[in-house]
């Protein structure tokens, strides 16, 4: 979400679920998409966490994904939903590249 300020009455509800917790959160209209992509990739992380250290408790796992996310963010300097979009696209391109060497 930007810096700026938005005016209060140019802001949108939206509905928002992070670690099966749905929030009702007021955005600037612009930030909707990106909100949501960020929200998509925390649970994920999620998912990912309780893979890898079976018996947390959420706290555990949210604080993993703080963590996790907060490093992402000054290490790299873009947005991280941008970088899963790069990754879903070379997902994509790696597969396609799978089935035509296969002959498939």
């Amino acid at each position: 979400m930007s810096a700026e300020q938005t005016n209060p009455n140019e802001m949108i509800p939206v509905n928002i679920t992070i670690a099966d917790r749905s929030y009702r959160v007021r955005i600037a209209p612009k930030d909707e998409e990106a909100v949501r992509k960020t929200a998509t990739i925390i649970n994920a992380k999620m998912v990912e966490f309780k893979n890898l250290y079976a018996g947390k408790d959420m706290q555990d796992y949210i604080s993993m994904v703080l963590l996790w996310f907060t490093t992402e963010q000054q290490s790299s300097g873009q947005n991280l939903y941008e970088v899963e979009n790069l990754q879903n696209q070379l997902d994509s391109l790696t597969a396609s590249i799978e089935k035509v060497v296969s002959g498939n």
